[in-house]
């Protein structure tokens, strides 16, 4: 049946539609693939892709209207709004308007002529059962986290916690880590897939690398803390935390979930066990996608399949005193992007500014399905087929509740926390780890004001409620 529907096709002169295997992280900050950075990690199967595809190391999350950023990241993902006209659809009636308007990622491909399968990390309004045709192993926001592995580890060392035993639960609930669900279920789609006459689009989710952040030993024991590196922006304690949200006043001053993973003040010892095990998830999980990655090969689809690689933000991991990704600077607002497929440019890389929400309408392309218009993000094709220095955006938002807001123009970032009239100013291409604030220097007064104006103009643009006019500049 396959071939007759390839030959008729051929006969009225049409191109069969390409696969889309759709793989997405949680948590994974852009430089953690070895293949794109100098950290020192072991990420094979990422690495692959990297070389056979096109990254985009200017991806950026819009940011989030809670503290869990990443509902806010697949809520725009799945309806194609950006930020304040996305966060319209997380509740029960905004759900039920998406479905019933045929208004999601997959009903649009669905409508396109795919069959669609869905696996892993769900965490929308919208029930995966509404609008896949195949669902396995649905799960929640996070694992289950326990008490132990909070504040930890203390400044003596001890540590009550320990991240390969399967008795905390976790990862390891219903008895198998999760991310080797996840390439269990992508292996039972491949045969399913085997029997369908339509294209298959594969939304493949791993909960990891969020917390609770536990591998293997075999995969801890690749990054023994005392040889792990410590990040060159490492702070012991970051001085706005207050007025950027990571307190939480409605709570008696309780710090914000991901900030009490680790004790605080920051030290390095706690830092490099963080990152220690946030490693070795990431190398784990590598592991299942190469599986997945084998998988393709094995059903013979792959020169007709797109892979595209991301995740929903990044993470800094004790980075500026952080641990979260409630926060502007670039290691958790941009997560990896590689797209693969066979007229995509090889081992290139693309530094034009996208969302990595992008992957949306570059899927609707490929199937040959025209963008709706309230889908507000673009196409990643035309910047992957150009030239590398291809220019994307012009400016770049970020946003955290009413704590912070954040643009990016050219080389230089503002971050504004409007509760306490702090900005920040940093020259990104001189200073990447951004860790010289120029917000002092005399210079630079007419470009804060430039970017501030800028600034309040663009959230106008995209909606945002939140009103600027009282920040002094």
């Amino acid at each position: 049946m396959r071939l007759i529907c390839i030959l008729l096709l051929s006969a009225l002169g049409l191109a069969a539609k390409p696969n889309i295997l759709f793989i997405f992280a949680d948590d994974q900050c852009f430089d953690t693939i070895s293949a794109l950075s100098d950290e020192k990690i072991e990420t094979p199967a990422l690495d692959s892709l990297v070389r056979e595809g096109t990254s985009f190391t200017n991806t950026y999350n819009m940011g989030a209207w809670n503290g869990a950023v990443c509902i806010a990241s697949r809520t725009m993902i799945l309806n194609g709004r950006t930020l304040w006209r996305a966060e319209e659809f997380d509740n029960k009636e905004g759900a039920v308007r998406l479905i019933e308007g045929e208004q999601t990622w997959p009903q649009l491909l669905e409508k396109a002529g795919y069959e669609t399968y869905f696996a892993g990390k769900w965490h929308t309004k919208v029930p995966p059962i509404a609008i896949f045709d195949h669902i396995r192993n649905q799960r929640g926001g996070m694992p289950f986290d326990a008490p132990e592995g909070y504040n930890r580890p203390l400044a003596d060392g001890s540590d009550t916690w320990d991240p390969a035993d399967p008795a905390f639960g976790g990862f390891w609930g219903g008895g198998k880590h999760w991310s080797e669900v996840v390439a269990d279920d992508a292996e039972e789609y491949f045969k399913i897939a085997a029997g369908s006459d339509k294209p298959f689009f594969f939304y493949l989710s791993f909960n990891a690398p969020h917390d609770p952040r536990q591998a293997p030993q075999e995969y801890l024991d690749k990054y023994p803390a005392d040889e792990m590196i410590l990040p060159a922006n490492f702070l012991s304690e970051y001085p706005h935390m207050d007025s950027m949200g990571m307190i939480r006043e409605d709570a008696g001053h309780t710090m914000l979930r991901d900030e009490a993973l680790a004790p605080f003040p920051r030290t390095e010892h706690a830092v490099k066990v963080h990152r220690r095990e946030y490693y070795a998830l990431i190398t784990h999980m590598d592991a299942q996608i190469g599986r997945i990655l084998t998988a393709l090969e094995k059903s013979g689809k792959k020169e007709e399949t797109y892979i595209i690689f991301t995740a929903d933000h990044g993470l800094a991991c004790g980075q500026h005193g952080l641990l979260g990704k409630q926060n502007m600077y670039e290691h958790s607002l941009k997560p990896p992007l590689v797209l693969v497929g066979k007229d995509i440019p090889k081992n290139e890389r693309r530094d034009a500014l996208v969302h990595l929400q992008d992957v949306l309408p570059t899927t609707l392309e490929l199937a040959g399905h025209a963008k709706p218009d309230y889908i507000e993000f673009e196409s990643l094709l035309p910047i992957a087929k150009s030239e590398p220095g291809a220019k994307g955006r012009d400016y770049m938002l970020g946003s955290y509740v009413d704590s912070q807001r954040m643009i990016r123009v050219g080389d230089y970032k503002l971050i504004v926390y409007p509760k306490s009239n702090t900005l920040r100013l940093f020259n990104l291409t001189d200073d990447p780890l951004e860790v010289n604030d120029l917000i002092n220097e005399e210079s630079q007064s007419k470009r804060v004001k430039d970017l501030f104006g800028q600034l309040q103009k663009r959230l106008k643009e995209h909606g945002d409620p939140l009103d600027l006019s009282s920040v002094k500049i």
